[in-house]
Formats: C-alpha cells, structure tokens, sequence
C-alpha cells in the first residue's frame, strides 16, 4: 500500500511507521486503518472530483518522458480511467496511451 497525502498540509512526504502515517513536512500523524476507512477521491487541478469515463484536457505544456514528444496545453483525453500508483489517470492522448497525474489536467464538462 503506498502513502496517502497527508491530510492536513496534502504534500507526499510520508513515513509509515508501524501502524500509523507521519507526514514530514507538519510533522501530521495519523492511524493506518483511518486510510483504509476513507473512499479514494482523485481532483484535478482545479480541485473537480474526477471519475471514471470523465474526459480530461492538459493545463500546460508536458513533455512526454522518454521521446522528444509534448503534450499541448488544451489537448484534451478519450475517457479516463483512474488507477491506482503514482500516476493517477490512465488514459490516451493524441493516439498514445499515457499516465497522468491529476494535477496537470481539468476536467471538461459537457
């Protein structure tokens, strides 16, 4: 199981120590179990709850680790699929298939 946020300051500088989280930048501790209790919620820049099915859109330029390819601010997503792992979002992108983490997209409504 990989660490959470941390609740209070949401950074990823987290220590599991036993049975609980401690977040290195506040110095936040809190149970393991509490984690486990919590639905999984992924937000997009913006802070919209994403889910499933959504179509996303870049909000900055990215380039694509490993070629000399950039994904453009605006281009958008087929529907996403939401993973678990560093990347949260799954999806295809100007016909390549691409993790993103949901901090470089907004979600488009309809």
């Amino acid at each position: 199981m990989s660490a959470p946020a941390c609740p209070m300051c949401e950074m990823n500088e987290i220590l599991t120590l036993g049975d609980h989280f401690e977040c290195l930048t506040c110095g936040h501790e809190w149970a393991i179990a509490e984690v486990a209790d919590r639905p999984r919620v992924v937000q997009d820049a913006y802070g919209n709850v994403l889910a499933d099915g959504d179509v996303v859109a870049m909000i900055k330029d990215l380039k694509l680790q490993g070629s000399s390819q950039v994904l453009k601010s605006g281009t958008k997503s087929k529907p996403i699929r939401l993973v678990d792992g560093d990347h949260e979002i799954s999806c295809r992108m100007d016909g390549i298939a691409i993790g993103l983490k949901a901090q470089y997209v907004k979600k488009i409504t309809n």
